[in-house]
């Protein structure tokens, strides 16, 4: 008997590589097609997925956040890519340290 995942995901496979959702296996195909995009700002050349960033204060560890997906983009952009169904508090708190510690705005799709 299969457990029912905390928020009511599916784990879904895509190119070999199994998601935590279909939202997440979706998402990472969008980025496979953005491999053969022709504008640079399009164009993906790499996405790291799992992408893990330890949050560190004042020498201090405080926690880890894992982004589903760190893309590089050819016109040299980074971005960091979490499929989000849904937002919880923590979530929420570890967005706003990301972006303090790194400078990063996480893009929910």
């Amino acid at each position: 008997m299969s457990r029912r995942s905390k928020f009511g995901n599916t784990r879904t496979e895509h190119n070999g590589r199994v998601f935590a959702s279909k939202r997440e296996a979706q998402w990472a195909a969008q980025l496979d097609w953005l491999r053969f995009a022709k504008d640079p700002r399009q164009k993906v050349i790499h996405v790291d997925y799992q992408y893990r960033m330890p949050i560190v204060v004042n020498g201090i560890k405080i926690c880890e956040y894992v982004a589903d997906f760190r893309v590089r983009y050819a016109d040299g952009r980074e971005e960091i890519q979490d499929a989000k169904g849904f937002r919880t508090e923590v979530y929420k708190l570890k967005k706003k340290m990301v972006n303090a510690v790194y400078g990063y705005e996480i893009i929910e799709v």
